[in-house]
């Protein structure tokens, strides 16, 4: 159980940084209709990491070997997710001081209601390339790990707390104390649209690495 969250910790912590959400999560606060809209947010971005990792934890949970152990196939997804998510990381990294276009979703939050909200969350995290790969790694992490049934609901606990805190902090923060954090969130707000592709390409290269190091610990 230990070696598991110990692998699910950088994935999380990857999932957890990624600025958009975060930037999306800000917007939402500073909107007219902040808390409904933010708390569906949250709500879907909570949602999108629990769907993408449990299915992935179903499917790898079928690719162990007779003895229960990681299968060559698992290392080998791991390798490949690995690749993919430093192919990412170095494409992000090159274009990180060239002008970036603001989604125009973004530019709609202002007029988003809660239901939108979530379905945006959950976009974000269950569809959106990046934040999903890391998802599925963590999800054939714990599947093909041998644990038991609780055992797998605590690592899938562990991992969607870690992931989800930078967008759920801020909303409960916001609600607890609106006018006190309305200041600091447009100053992070500004510092991550700044800081956006450095974050992300850096902590990209990170998960890329060690996805990598594991498929290749796994197959020799």
């Amino acid at each position: 159980m230990g070696s598991v969250i110990g692998d699910l910790l950088p994935l999380a912590v990857g999932v957890a940084v990624s600025p958009i959400p975060i930037i999306a999560a800000i917007l939402m606060l500073l909107s007219k209709r902040a808390g409904s809209t933010s708390v569906g947010f949250a709500l879907g971005w909570i949602l999108g990491i629990v769907v993408a990792t449990v299915i992935f934890v179903l499917v790898s949970s079928k690719l162990g070997d007779s003895e229960g152990d990681p299968s060559a196939t698992v290392s080998w997804i791991k390798l490949a997710l690995g690749v993919l998510l430093l192919a990412f990381g170095v494409k992000q990294w090159r274009g990180r001081g060239g002008e970036h276009e603001t989604p125009k979703w973004m530019h709609a939050i202002d007029d988003m209601t809660a239901v939108k909200g979530l379905g945006l969350g959950f976009a974000l995290a269950a569809i959106n390339p990046k934040n999903l790969m890391m998802c599925i790694a963590a999800g054939i992490s714990i599947g093909s790990a041998s644990l038991g049934s609780g055992e797998v609901v605590v690592a899938i606990l562990v991992f969607t707390i870690i992931a989800a805190c930078t967008v759920c902090v801020p909303v409960i923060g916001y609600l607890v104390a609106a006018e006190r954090l309305r200041g600091p969130l447009a100053k992070l707000k500004v510092w991550l649209q700044e800081n956006n592709a450095t974050v992300m390409s850096v902590l990209i290269l990170v998960v890329g690495v060690v996805l990598i190091g594991k498929g290749i610990g796994g197959i020799f």
